[in-house]
Formats: C-alpha cells, structure tokens, sequence
C-alpha cells in the first residue's frame, strides 16, 4: 500500500480484513508507541516501540482460543529407601540392678538409614558429646582454659563442672600423666583417677590412655578392673600397640573398647575383624576412623566417615558399630588456635573462631552419621547440641537463636 500515512493505513485494515479476511505487508515498516489491531477473536497488541515488522508477514484475521493452563496436582510422596543393614546399638554404663553404680547409662547407634532421614526411620538414638578431662593440668588454648582453670587439677571436678554446667552427656578421662616421658604416673595410681572420677559423676565415662603404646595396655588394663561392671569404654584398641591386651581386659571385666585406625576403610574393616575374633561382643566395640582437623584434612576424613556408614547400612558386617569422632582435634588447625596478634583482625578473635572450628567440625560428621563426639569448648557444644535437637526435635519451634550462630558477634 504505498502511503506512509499510518492514520490512513489503520483505517483501511479493517475493511480489508473484513473483506478479504487476510492482509498482506511488503516493504512496510511501522513505528509506534503501541499498535493495536482489532479483528474478529479480540485485540491483538504489539509493543514496545519501535515495532518493525519484516516483509513478508500475513496477520491472520484470529487469534485461537487459549485454555486456561492447569497444574497437575500431585501428592509428593519421599523416596524411601530401605537399607539391608543396621547399626548396633552400643550402651555406656550399667546401673546397680544391672551389676554397675550408674544412677544413668547413655546408647548410641541403632540407626537403620542415614542421619537425620527422618522421613525413612526415626533412628532411636541422638549423637552424644563427651568432654575431655585430663588427670594433670595440661597446655590448651585460651579460649578454653578460661572456662576450666579452676578445676584443671582436679579431673573429677573438671568431669562435674563439664556435665553439670557445659551439657555433656559423658566425659572422657585421659591419663596423660602415665606417659614415660611426661609424669610416668603407675598404672595403679592411674587407675584410683578412674575411681574418683565415679565416685564424683553419675554418669558414664570413657577412658583414654597417654598415647604412650607402650604403657596404654597396662594402664587400660588397671582402670578396667578398678570399674568392673561398670561397662565404660577403653581407648583405644590399635594396630600401633597390643591391642589384645586391651581387648581381653574389656571382656574380662565388662567393658566396650574403641577400635582406632587412621583415615583407612580397609584398616577400620581389618581392626573390627580382629576384635570380633578375639571374642568382644559386637555390641561392646565404637570404631574411630580419625577426625582430621577442618583446615586440614576434614574433606578426606568425612568421605572415610560417610564410607563406613554407607557401607555398613548396605550390609557390610564388620562396619556396623557405631562412629566416634575426635573433634578436639580441630584445634589443632592454625585457624583455630592461632593468636589474634600473630595473623592480624582479618581472622576475628580465637574467642569466637576457635569454637566455631570445632562445632563444625563436628556438625560436618553428624551429616555422616557419626554418634559420638569429643569437644573441649563449652560453646561448641552448646552450638553442636543446639543445632541436633532442631534436626531430631519432632516438634518445629522458632528456631534458636544459636542457629544464627554465623551473624552473631563475639
């Protein structure tokens, strides 16, 4: 149509369409804040400016009815998964009736699916914390020598003031002082500790050798039989030093044993065997594949943890205990512990980042079902126990404020 008169044009469209039911443009370009062409089936509109329309083009006289669009509805149903294989359940302590003095025992493990699916199996039982105690005052850092140095020479009240103040569910004694070439305390004296330490809690305990594998044997062996019956736990059973003794001192008096192994699956594996075949009950043995400290190894410590679980809940045997986790040990990353006026503000204060490392480090292995956890720091724990009864709580509260724990300011 050879006018550029675009008032002309849009009269004429309409009596060509009503004419001829089709309109054809060639070599046309219109330009207009908003063309609005009324035909048969309603109003077409085409916008925003400029509006080209390329030649050839054919408008047709209609548009098709559009249906209203409808969702499918559909109920979501999870996926559940059954697992072939379950975690032993492992108690700690034994109360008067059973043969022990514990006016409380403590249970891990049980679980039938992995931590925290909740919508396959409510596994019967929550991962626990126990604190660490020693038996001579000994170098920790700052943030946590603050909350105990008062008791730090005496470890059954470090063990009291750990379950009573700090939320502990169990504590573990450590008789570093029996190393050779630390105090080279006797076993026998060693083992009066254990007794002490019982004596002042009502609750469970582990026990933890120096380190030293020569002298552990004999020092497990003297506090096993100083708390007959009384169904408490021996760390540890290792390839490093005579397992065996320790072993067959947890048999001969009633004890579960921690069988140690370095960031392996097939040494885990291996360990378990042994024990098992020297005759400790499945349900007597907690297995710790190491907790490498976050900064430094816990991406290769949580896949080995996350192995094992995975493995045993699919039918591997010898992988069905449960899982401890030296959680401690992220204090050992310099991120943890280093000064603030070696590194510079650019860290914040230990006070805040120390605790952090190792509630982490600790959270980062209850993803992968590991039950058992020992800490140092009081607000770890608190942040650690926090964030698992939100995840286990049948009832959905407001959450915390410790759940905001990554905006809060030291």
């Amino acid at each position: 149509m050879p006018t550029n008169d675009i008032t002309k044009l849009g009269k004429n469209i309409l009596e060509i369409l009503e004419k001829f039911e089709e309109l054809e443009l060639e070599d046309v370009t219109i330009e207009a804040d908003e063309l609005v062409l009324k035909m048969a089936a309603g109003v077409a509109r085409m916008a925003p400016p400029p509006l080209r329309m390329a030649a050839p083009g054919v408008i047709p006289t209609a548009l098709p009815a559009m249906r209203p669009f409808q969702f499918l509805e559909e109920k979501f149903k999870p996926p559940i998964q059954e697992y072939p294989g379950q975690i032993v359940e492992v108690q700690f302590g034994q109360t008067k009736k059973e043969g022990g003095t514990r006016k409380e025992i403590r249970k891990i493990g049980g679980e039938k699916v992995p931590p925290f699916y909740r919508f396959e199996y409510e596994n019967p039982n929550r991962p626990l914390v126990t604190f660490d105690v020693f038996d001579m005052r000994v170098s920790l850092p700052k943030p946590i020598r603050d909350h105990f140095d008062e008791v730090m020479d005496d470890p059954a009240e470090w063990a009291k003031k750990s379950l009573k103040e700090y939320g502990a569910d169990l504590v573990t004694v450590h008789l570093i002082s029996t190393d050779p070439y630390i105090k080279d305390t006797p076993a026998k004296k060693a083992s009066k500790t254990i007794e002490d330490v019982l004596q002042a809690i009502d609750t469970p305990l582990l026990i933890g050798g120096s380190g030293n594998p020569d002298k552990d044997p004999e020092v497990l062996e003297a506090a096993a039989a100083a708390a007959e019956n009384e169904r408490l736990m021996l760390n540890s059973a290792s390839d490093n030093l005579d397992w065996k003794r320790v072993v067959e001192a947890a048999k001969k008096y009633n004890h579960n044993v921690l069988s140690w192994t370095q960031l392996d699956v097939n040494n885990q594996k291996k360990m378990n065997q042994l024990i098992l075949d020297a005759g400790l009950p499945k349900d007597h043995i907690v297995q710790d594949a190491t907790t490498a400290a976050l900064g430094y190894g816990l991406q290769y410590s949580f896949s080995i943890y996350e192995r094992i679980r995975m493995a045993a809940l699919k039918g591997e045997a010898d992988l069905q205990m449960p899982l401890s986790s030296g959680t401690t040990n992220a204090w050992g990353a310099r991120e943890a512990y280093m000064s603030d006026k070696k590194k510079g503000s650019e860290w914040g204060t230990i006070n805040f980042r120390g605790p952090l490392w190792e509630a982490i480090t600790g959270l980062s292995l209850a993803l992968n079902g590991c039950d058992i956890f020992m800490m140092l720091h009081p607000a770890s724990v608190q942040i650690f126990k926090t964030v698992v009864e939100y995840l286990t709580s049948k009832k959905k509260d407001k959450p915390s404020p410790l759940l905001n724990w990554i905006t809060t300011k030291a």
